[in-house]
């Protein structure tokens, strides 16, 4: 896990010296701690140099491009695993974040290929995988986490990509003079003449669903999409590809075999997903909520490694009715081992919101994202990797949402529906559509909440690509769902974890999010994940997966209501602390900043112990924007040295 920066002028004027790039390593050297790398490079002459780290220095001017790197040591700690890393003849070089849990089934072929290796790093087989192959074919052969740039000298081109699912991060901004890119948004404030600026087209879409598709808030910034990879060579338009398409997959929607040979083969493919990612040459551990996801990543670990090499980190909350503890110590009790948990109270929500903020580079979608940032800081103690159960709700259905999309006439659901249409006789109207179903189903805020908050919004500008998206999509509205959120949801979710965790130096790996287990997600009937009924009763989303942790800590903790990571929002933000930051520095801000109805949320701000929680939901958009526009937008007076 480490982090990548760089750029290439687009007018062939030489890099001047080495300040900027040095800058833009510096500000997410919690990315990589361990070793840094710059070599500066030209597509035009074919060559490429080595700098130095410790100081900046001035560059030859034949050199219009730079890439640097700091690296987080997982596999191979020694200098070998240096990068950039430079093939034999010093052709192509390779800037690699994440890991790769297929990369060593390749290194006997390439070794009676010829390749000579020099490290046991997954980045010089990807590096002889390149060489072999070229760029799709190595990319057809990952499995893993990766953003990876490429500069192939030999023919004169720069390619940057993207994992399948968007598990690690990749930037970029053409400001017409420079093409940047890098793991980190912040690094782009080093590159001459650019500045952030809110991309206000941006905001509708924001308001409704607290993010934005594979977009930033930034103008003229975007986010490599998942699945894609990015080519520049000179004189040419810089071209954006997908090598990886979601909606390849269709479900049978029959099968001559039962739910128990599924059950059988699911428990097998998650063992194995989790087997492989269990590489490492630093201590490991997992990352448990209590929740049934995070529980089953436990105790597949434990099946594959010693109990005393295995660690647990947890957060804890006081809230009694939000707090999952008893499900954490019902695991590590009976797994035999180690946990160590955290409380989150309130003084360090409101101590961390801001750096956390720093951190995350957009606004803090969730009050879970502080939680995250707070288990990283203490995990960093006790192991350098953590396995994680993100991504099984959406490839497997777990969220109530799909049930409600799946069975959308069941009386509960369409009697709160026509409830809603006393009110807004539309909504009645749009709930019939399975692509409004599907869109407004992540939606956080209604149409006419998101209108009174925000006086320009749009409910079309919000929504437009996001129907787009689900209306190209094929398969039965489940498998549309799956991969609506595939696309939309869980990109953000990954996200979060990834930065949330390299704010300390954690790397954050996700066994669900698979190439393999996606694969044979599909393979399996959709009644077996999201049944009408079930013996244990009528809680059955993901259904296969409760019935494979229920096998080992029975149906009362794998059957019971979803939580999810919910936190006590309320309580937080009327913690003193909170309060004085709201009105002393935020609600100022958001009246100057003249976007959001500002009579509104100081009314709702004056009263956060009575508001509804849709209206705590909305405020917490709005205050969460403000911070980030606080950090970033405002001649980003928030530096490193006031972290």
């Amino acid at each position: 896990m480490c982090g990548i920066a760089g750029y290439i002028n687009l007018n062939n004027k030489p890099v001047r010296d080495s300040g900027p790039i040095l800058n833009m390593l510096r500000v997410q050297k919690h990315r990589g701690p361990d070793d840094s790398g710059i070599r500066a490079f030209s597509l035009d002459f074919g060559q490429s140099v080595e700098l130095r780290c410790d100081q900046g220095q001035s560059i030859e001017p034949h050199f219009e491009g730079i890439l640097g790197f700091n690296r987080l040591s997982i596999l191979d700690l020694s200098e070998r695993g240096h990068q950039p890393m430079t093939s034999l003849d010093g052709r192509v070089l390779l800037a690699f974040n994440g890991e790769i849990y297929n990369a060593f089934t390749f290194k006997d072929e390439l070794k009676k290929w010829g390749y000579v290796f020099k490290s046991t790093t997954d980045t010089e087989i990807i590096l002889a995988l390149y060489i072999k192959y070229g760029l799709e074919g190595m990319l057809e052969r990952l499995n893993g986490m990766f953003a990876i740039v490429v500069v192939d000298l030999s023919k004169q081109e720069i390619i940057i990509a993207r994992d399948r699912f968007g598990i690690k991060p990749m930037y970029y901004v053409n400001t017409g003079e420079v093409l940047a890119f890098s793991s980190e948004l912040k690094s782009f404030r080093f590159i001459d003449n650019f500045k952030f600026s809110l991309a206000e087209d941006q905001i509708d879409e924001y308001v409704m669903f607290r993010n934005n598709l594979n977009g930033t808030l930034f103008k003229g910034v975007e986010s490599l999409d998942p699945g894609h990879y990015l080519s520049f060579s000179h004189g040419k338009t810089t071209a954006k590809r997908r090598y990886f398409n979601i909606d390849g997959y269709s479900r049978s929607t029959k099968s001559s075999e039962g739910i128990d040979f599924y059950h059988e083969r699911l428990e097998q493919w998650l063992s194995k997903s989790v087997k492989d990612q269990l590489m490492s040459d630093v201590k490991l551990g997992c990352q448990l909520s209590g929740g049934i996801d995070s529980s089953l990543v436990t105790w597949l670990a434990s099946e594959n490694v010693r109990s005393e090499r295995l660690e647990t980190v947890s957060i804890i909350l006081n809230d009694k009715q939000l707090s999952e503890e008893k499900y954490m110590t019902m695991v590590t009790d009976h797994l035999k081992i180690t946990s160590y948990k955290f409380l989150l109270d309130s003084d360090y929500f409101s101590d961390n919101l801001a750096k956390a903020t720093w951190h995350f580079e957009a606004p803090l979608e969730h009050t879970s994202n502080v939680a995250l940032f707070m288990l990283a800081q203490h995990a960093k103690k006790y192991v350098t990797v953590l396995l994680s159960g993100e991504g099984s709700d959406e490839i497997f259905g777990g969220y109530n949402r799909y049930s409600d999309i799946r069975y959308p006439f069941k009386s509960k659901k369409l009697l709160h529906e026509i409830k809603k249409s006393l009110r807004h006789p539309t909504d009645l109207i749009k709930y019939l559509s399975d692509a409004n179903r599907a869109v407004m189903a992540t939606a956080y805020l209604s149409p006419w909440t998101a209108a009174s908050l925000y006086p320009k919004f749009s409910e079309t500008s919000a929504t437009r690509k996001r129907l787009l998206l689900y209306k190209s999509l094929t398969g039965s509205i489940f498998d549309r769902q799956v991969k609506y959120e595939l696309k939309t949801y869980l990109p953000d979710l990954l996200l979060c974890q990834d930065k949330m965790s390299m704010a300390h130096s954690i790397e954050n790996r996700v066994p669900f999010v698979d190439n393999e287990v996606l694969d044979h997600s599909f393979t399996i009937p959709e009644e077996y994940l999201l049944p009408w009924k079930s013996p244990e009763g009528f809680n059955t989303e993901k259904y296969l997966l409760k019935k494979t942790i229920a096998r080992v800590l029975g149906n009362e903790f794998a059957f019971r209501k979803k939580k999810g990571f919910d936190m006590p929002v309320r309580e937080f933000l009327l913690n003193k602390k909170s309060t004085e930051y709201i009105q002393d520095k935020l609600l100022p801000g958001i009246k100057s900043r003249q976007l959001f109805n500002y009579d509104l949320i100081l009314e709702w701000s004056a009263n956060i112990g009575s508001i509804g929680r849709n209206q705590l939901e909305a405020l917490w958009i709005v205050l969460a924007f403000e911070i980030w526009a606080s950090i970033f937008l405002d001649d980003y007076s928030y530096s490193l040295d006031s972290r």
